[in-house]
């Protein structure tokens, strides 16, 4: 059950995805091995597909790595996206090869006569196109000291280009106004919203390394999905792309977006616990991360490990079953009923047992 009101978009199809138009809310990874191995590039791929990854995007910097592209796609099961600069022809290329969506840069993928050429043959071939604006994509170089003008720009350019397109009858069309500043993104993607119903897909982009980029993705994802905001999202992170995924699927999970999959919830601990929760938390969470298709379970999960008494069923009667700690043992409980003791050295092969036997 969705509790955000979500701005109306148009539906766009990605291969066997469907974004916009009350959708649920994609994710999406970007690979980050030398795409001239398209053989590298599958192993990835596949690593993503199995962590949840929906749609996965991969740079081709060249005719050579593009013409992989038909292989790539024979050895996977997800839409692929094409990221496409400087030339054209590239883009091009990845038409032919049957790429289920192009991802262009309106600032340096060439002349306005040569992204006709691409809306064309991308209408010919009913294949998407998302227009990626950053401050690299900005006709000026300007030094703006507020978020707000920054923001204007952005999505001015943005509209710019989606004439180009629309002058053409095309309408496949997915924008994204990422900045790695929160406000001026946030503010991009409000003011798009209020001129255009096309999907977005949502990013704050180079966010930075796992701790610090996760804390600043979800901060400015967390702000537009709450506002209704976003179709598809990214969390761009400099670390392996599929914590990338899991992130994203922590953050939808949270704010109720995406229901299905593994959900964790525990104490922070005081001096009333008498275990060494955060150990137990650690290895459950690292046994969890290896269990195949975990964000595919047909049924969300939500299991609970408390260190005491004092708020432990309380906390946690909400959670399908979990484990309320004592000195060193624990009481196990499932859909609040209680199960009976357990010795510590036991929760983790319980707990990872009843996970298991729930997604059967």
């Amino acid at each position: 059950m969705e509790f955000y009101k979500r701005f109306q978009t148009r539906k766009v199809t990605i291969g066997s995805v469907t974004i916009g138009g009350g959708s649920l809310i994609a994710v999406q990874s970007m690979t980050n091995v030398d795409s001239r191995d398209w053989k590298a590039t599958v192993k990835q791929i596949k690593q993503l597909e199995e962590t949840g990854c929906e749609i996965i995007r991969v740079s081709f910097p060249d005719l050579e790595s593009a013409c992989n592209i038909r292989r790539i796609k024979k050895n996977i099961k997800i839409p692929l996206v094409a990221d496409i600069h400087f030339d054209y022809r590239i883009a091009l290329e990845a038409i032919k090869q049957g790429i289920d969506k192009l991802r262009i840069n309106p600032g340096n993928i060439g002349s306005k006569d040569k992204v006709e050429v691409l809306v064309k043959e991308a209408k010919k071939a009913r294949i998407p196109i998302r227009i990626g604006v950053n401050a690299g994509s900005l006709k000026e170089v300007r030094n703006f000291s507020e978020s707000l003008p920054r923001a204007n720009a952005l999505v001015d350019t943005a509209i710019d280009h989606v004439r180009i397109l629309e002058k053409h009858d095309f309408q496949d069309i997915v924008v994204s106004l990422k900045t790695s500043d929160i406000n001026t993104t946030v503010q991009s993607y409000k003011i798009f919203a209020s001129k255009r119903n096309y999907p977005l897909h949502l990013g704050i982009t180079e966010a930075g390394p796992l701790q610090n980029g996760s804390v600043k993705s979800t901060a400015g994802l967390g702000i537009m999905l709450y506002e209704g905001i976003g179709d598809t999202l990214r969390v761009s992170l400099t670390a392996d792309p599929v914590e990338e995924v899991k992130i994203a699927y922590s953050l939808l999970r949270s704010m109720k977006l995406r229901n299905f999959g593994v959900e964790i919830i525990s104490c922070p601990t005081c001096s009333r616990c008498e275990v060494d929760l955060i150990k137990v938390v650690s290895e459950i969470e690292k046994k969890i991360s290896i269990i195949k298709n975990l964000n595919k379970f047909s049924r969300p999960l939500k299991i609970a490990l408390m260190g005491c008494i004092v708020n432990g069923f309380g906390e946690s009667r909400d959670a399908d079953f979990g484990i309320v700690g004592g000195r060193n043992k624990g009481i196990l409980f499932e859909k609040g009923k209680i199960l009976g003791e357990i010795s510590l050295d036991k929760w983790v092969d319980k707990l990872i047992y009843m996970i298991r036997d729930y997604q059967k």
